[in-house]
């Protein structure tokens, strides 16, 4: 997939990730791209700034019928869609004492968000005999998050779909991608709706903070190569095979980090999120 030509849709383009591959695709020569938000207010702001070939609308992600009609206008206005990038998100901290509407709200918004994307576009992708999606979720989705069981979850069940979805629909010519970073300079958590933040430490940048740009780059590399894990912080697929090939040692070695983390005691250079090795 390159999407010089393409109609492309990204939601969460208002701001962070989603932002940055606005404004990538429409340097790289997309036809049309429209930036969906929650925030219509900062979508048509990306959608201003970033000029001609783009438009804006405000769209819950989480409203299957919304996103049903949005796909149809746009098909109508800009031609059929060629690639649907699924990028909302948000994330709070909680365990097990968390309520049930925090937890559903996350599931809406994390997995079925990208259900509700592909349902919508499959049938007219199908039909033409291609298409793409591509879903962001999270190196938590192939690891795990310190404190936030319902990130946790969700994001794991965002790569199961996406996986679903990449080995089903492959024959048909649909190409599937799921976006796993670590910590990038995003509003990830302003987006909250929930006023539980993540105020403790920062669990997911040892690997470094990237930029939006940062990942926009490593997006387009993976679209071009048909890559299905599109991996920022190439580490994460280190952490990931650690993770496999001995989940009893990987779990030690993430309960170690996490008593380290909240008792405030320094980690060793090689504690990184995801990382076994050692007893600390």
């Amino acid at each position: 997939m390159r999407v010089e030509g393409k109609v492309v849709v990204v939601t969460g383009g208002g701001s962070g990730i989603g932002e940055g591959l606005v404004e990538r695709f429409v340097a790289d020569g997309a036809r049309h791209v429209v930036v969906l938000d929650r925030d219509g207010d900062q979508a048509r702001r990306v959608a201003d700034r970033v000029g001609a070939r783009t438009s804006a609308a405000a769209v819950d992600v989480a409203d299957e019928d919304a996103v049903r009609e949005l796909v149809a206008a746009t098909s109508r206005d800009h031609g059929p869609i060629d690639l649907f990038v699924s990028n909302a998100g948000y994330v709070t901290t909680g365990g097990l004492e968390i309520d049930n509407a925090e937890l559903q709200g996350m599931w809406e918004v994390h997995v079925l968000s990208h259900l509700y994307a592909a349902r919508a576009v499959l049938p007219s992708m199908i039909e033409r005999g291609g298409g793409y999606l591509l879903n962001t979720a999270s190196a938590a989705g192939l690891l795990t998050q310190i404190g936030s069981l319902a990130y946790s979850v969700t994001k794991h069940a965002a790569v199961a779909l996406s996986e679903w979805l990449a080995i089903t629909h492959h024959h048909q010519g649909i190409r599937v991608s799921v976006l796993c970073p670590q910590a990038v300079a995003t509003n990830i958590i302003g987006n909250s709706p929930t006023p539980r933040r993540m105020d403790g430490p920062g669990v997911a940048s040892g690997d470094g903070v990237l930029s939006k740009e940062d990942v926009a780059q490593c997006v387009t590399e993976a679209l071009a190569e048909e890559r299905f894990w599109v991996l920022p912080h190439p580490e994460v697929a280190e952490y990931a095979r650690r993770k496999g090939s001995d989940i009893d040692r990987w779990l030690a070695g993430m309960r170690r980090f996490q008593e380290r983390l909240y008792e405030g005691r320094p980690l060793p250079g090689d504690w990184l999120i995801g990382r076994s090795e050692g007893d600390g």
